[in-house]
């Protein structure tokens, strides 16, 4: 899959203004922020928000490309939660733009329960 997108981003007509890629990759973890050890977790999200924060990253100024996959259900330890790549012209249009796009699905996207 993120190979996939970097070759359609960069064989895209915006490629010549393209200087970075960045690729977020988040996996079920085997403990919880406190510690407590999970057997996985379940996963949902709202495609219809996810839509609107990738249409509003796009527009950044320096942002030439957004994709986003979420898994869903019943994930294990290790399973990929979900895959993000952000591309764009300056190291310093698409750092802080994939940091924000990571924050606002986990916040306002994703919906987490933790399996123990």
């Amino acid at each position: 899959m993120i190979d996939d997108w970097i070759k359609e981003i960069k064989n895209s007509d915006r490629s010549d203004s393209i200087g970075m890629i960045l690729i977020h990759n988040g996996i079920v973890r085997a403990t919880s922020r406190n510690g407590k050890p999970v057997k996985g977790i379940r996963l949902s999200y709202n495609s219809e928000k996810l839509f609107r924060i990738i249409d509003d990253i796009k527009k950044k100024d320096g942002i030439a490309e957004v994709r986003v996959w979420i898994n869903e259900g019943k994930l294990n330890i290790g399973d990929d939660i979900m895959k993000v790549v952000v591309a764009g012209r300056f190291r310093t249009d698409v750092i802080p733009a994939l940091e924000e796009l990571v924050g606002k699905i986990k916040r306002e996207v994703v919906n987490e329960e933790e399996i123990y």
